[in-house]
């Protein structure tokens, strides 16, 4: 049945935005025509949060240790729009892609799904 999902990132410079993930994320892809770059991403959780605001959906890439991605990343010319921030379930920041958008940065402290 459901064998995967397809994350769409809207952006102002998507080709910036491609470039960014393909340079200095390294993410594998393909090219499945004229420049349109689709990624393989690491393994995938997806959670369900209530709100009592609008409904909408976020993007965050997880690591082992947030303190040494941020250092890495930073040293390829990243720039961070949060500090790392200490919360009960994990770490977290946030990051700028050229575009304009952000993504957030997440070291799980819980059990990660993607080991089952």
């Amino acid at each position: 049945m459901i064998n995967g999902g397809h994350i769409i990132v809207y952006s102002r410079d998507a080709e910036a935005d491609r470039a960014f993930f393909r340079d200095v994320l390294e993410y594998p892809h393909v090219d499945v025509g004229g420049g349109w770059l689709i990624f393989k991403l690491p393994p995938t959780e997806i959670a369900v949060h209530p709100t009592d605001g609008p409904e909408t959906q976020e993007l965050y890439l997880m690591c082992d240790d947030v303190d040494a991605t941020v250092r890495s990343l930073t040293a390829k010319g990243v720039e961070f729009t949060q500090p790392v921030t200490d919360a009960r379930w994990g770490r977290l920041t946030r990051f700028r892609l050229p575009g304009g958008g952000e993504v957030g940065l997440y070291e799980p402290l819980h059990e990660r799904a993607i080991d089952l």
